[in-house]
């Protein structure tokens, strides 16, 4: 249970304040409307830091199932505590997702762009090709995986102290760099959660959910993810050299 409510705090967190990002620059007559991407990845990577300084002393902090199933594949998670960090993480998502369509209550109204309420709860590309989004969503999570496991081991310096603002730093590069094409989910329940609260709840003027693209943000970083972490342990066993008799 201790696993269960800290990826559901921690992930509602992540997605308060990320998509809290994209909503201040996205809705009319936000203060920050129009601010651009520069504001929106470095929301997303002030979040993920805050998420994993709270929480990652209970549960590693992993707030997403792509990582939570690569760290499954790895050994590194009992296979029995997967629901509790699947759960936690997707309600997790569809709390912080509707705490966030409280805080801009006043602004869903007198925004006539539908794509744009969409997009303040989940993503969506900005050329929708499904497979090569998915390929960008593979990539980017791979490469978010290696990063994250570069982070955390020992041999790189890094403290607990610092390494929850290093991973925050990461996601801020990704999405500066591989994340315009997609939005860069790399988070099945960042993307899922809120879309099924874009759907269930009374967003003023709101458009369709997009159900026919929700596939690819939850497909791509799982396998994203597996790839990432499959390609560092065989770096880390290549660069590992044998002792000399």
């Amino acid at each position: 249970m201790n696993i269960f409510l800290a990826e559901f705090l921690g992930t509602l967190l992540l997605v308060l304040l990320g998509n809290g990002a994209i909503a201040t620059v996205l809705l009319s007559r936000s203060k920050g409307e129009g601010s651009g991407w520069f504001v929106v990845t470095a929301g997303w990577g002030f979040a993920l830091t805050l998420a994993i300084y709270a929480v990652g002393w209970v549960s590693g902090a992993h707030l997403n199932p792509a990582i939570t199933i690569a760290m499954a594949t790895m050994g590194r998670v009992a296979t029995d505590l997967v629901p509790q960090y699947l759960f936690g993480q997707f309600l997790g998502a569809m709390a912080g997702a509707a705490l966030m369509w409280l805080v801009y209550l006043p602004h869903w109204s007198v925004t006539e762009n539908k794509a744009n309420k969409l997009m303040c709860f989940c993503t969506k590309p900005a050329v929708k090709k499904p497979f090569v989004n998915m390929l960008v969503e593979v990539i980017a999570t791979a490469v978010f995986l290696f990063g994250i496991l570069t982070v955390l081991d020992e041999r790189t310096g890094f403290t607990t102290a610092s390494a929850p603002l290093m991973i925050g730093f990461l996601i801020f590069g990704i999405g500066l760099t591989l994340g315009s094409p997609t939005g860069f989910a790399l988070n099945p329940a960042r993307d899922l959660g809120p879309r099924v609260m874009h759907a269930l709840l009374p967003v003023h003027g709101k458009g369709e959910s997009e159900w026919d693209y929700a596939w690819v943000p939850v497909v791509g970083p799982i396998v994203g993810a597996i790839v990432g972490s499959l390609f560092y342990q065989a770096f880390t066993a290549a660069m590992t050299v044998a002792p000399q008799a």
